[in-house]
């Protein structure tokens, strides 16, 4: 769960989760998105898929991201059993 937070602490790193949510996007088309260096995005989406945020699969010279619902559906419901 450490992972997951340190994800999500981030706020570059809940952009591009914001950017999934929409549709999957490719590493390229992410980094277009800021204005950071790819090296600096290929390092939070890396942190993204080590917390399984996100999921990616190579499509020839190009490597999608997609947004793993099934970690985000099991951190709400731990979160909303704080709701009181």
């Amino acid at each position: 769960m450490n992972a997951l937070f340190k994800a999500l602490n981030d706020p570059t790193r809940r952009a591009i989760l914001e950017m999934l949510r929409e549709r999957p996007c490719t590493a390229g088309e992410i980094a277009d998105a800021f204005q950071f260096s790819k090296p600096t995005i290929s390092h939070h989406l890396d942190l993204l898929r080590q917390a399984d945020l996100v999921a990616s699969e190579k499509q020839g010279q190009f490597v999608l991201y997609t947004l793993n619902m099934t970690v985000m559906d099991e951190l709400l419901g731990w979160l909303l059993q704080f709701k009181s």
